[in-house]
């Protein structure tokens, strides 16, 4: 068994920005920008939020972080995403998610310019991933695709099980799994909680992609031996036995399943990491692209 190390992969994918960071800076070129939107006080987003302005920081990143009150009228923020919008200095932005329940999130993504979407959720980008034209991917699947690229993890005509079909993680990971080339070529099942004989599905997976968010929900007995597993999960289970009361956990029972598991992501440290990392060379390509169009 080995751990697919999203920590570990992450540094390395930082330190091969930055080394193209400081050739732009070099040359006397505008060095990436990347903006955060975030709306209210949401703990974990604000968390998040903060590791990707440090993130910015340690490649060499200007970061701009937009911090508007949870009170904010939805016209408002549209009117602030325009603003970015018309920003030349701003290669990209992200509205961190989730919004306010005064605010229709289809409509704030839809604002976003697809050339600064370098969370790849606007229809545009999507529906461009979907036909494999070039375009950003949104960064948790394209983390995925990276992992099992470096660890040269055959995907090719293998049997891969999407669990969970959002559209940030669970349906564009079930497109790009089935894609031509690689990693992808494999034969995708796209399952939910409507899927009848959810185990027995499972249960002939070469690779599963678990994001349910359902704590340890897959279990050992539900895996066939040297399966790939990659757990997308991660949730804050209360615990008083923990200093900061709670600890964290993926969909997958980590301890047995690595037992039968060929390789395995960590949580945490695992796909985690990579979302970050995949979210700034997002960037990168963003201003790669504002650069040639000029």
């Amino acid at each position: 068994m080995e751990i697919l190390d999203g920590k570990k992969v992450s540094n390395q994918i930082k330190e091969e920005i930055a080394v193209e960071v400081a050739k732009m800076k070099e040359s006397g070129e505008k060095v990436p920008h990347l903006a955060a939107v975030i709306v209210g006080n949401d703990g974990a987003s604000l968390t998040y939020v903060g590791s990707k302005v440090r993130s910015c920081e340690r490649v060499g990143f200007e970061s701009t972080l937009v911090q508007l009150p949870s009170t904010i009228s939805e016209q408002e923020l549209l009117n602030k995403i325009e603003e970015l919008n018309q920003d030349d200095d701003i290669d990209g932005f992200i509205v961190q998610l989730p919004l306010p329940e005064q605010i229709d999130t289809q409509r704030v993504l839809l604002a976003v310019d697809p050339d600064k979407d370098v969370d790849g959720f606007h229809p545009t980008n999507f529906g461009k991933m979907a036909l494999d034209m070039s375009t950003f991917i949104p960064a948790t699947p394209f983390g995925i695709l990276e992992l099992l690229e470096r660890y040269k993890v055959e995907t090719k005509g293998k049997h891969t099980v999407v669990i969970g079909r959002s559209h940030i993680v669970g349906r564009p990971m079930s497109i790009l799994m089935g894609r031509k080339g690689w990693p992808g070529n494999s034969t995708v099942t796209l399952t939910h909680s409507h899927t009848k004989n959810i185990t027995q599905i499972i249960s002939q997976a070469d690779i599963v992609i678990s994001a349910l968010g359902v704590p340890n929900f897959l279990k050992a007995e539900m895996v066939k031996d040297d399966a790939v597993i990659i757990d997308v999960g991660i949730t804050r289970v209360p615990d008083e036995t923990k200093e900061k009361g709670y600890y964290i956990t993926g969909d997958v029972d980590f301890e047995n399943v690595s037992k039968k598991a060929s390789y395995i992501t960590p949580v945490p440290g695992g796909v985690g990491p990579m979302t970050i990392a995949m979210l700034l060379k997002n960037t990168l390509l963003a201003r790669e692209r504002h650069r040639s169009k000029k």
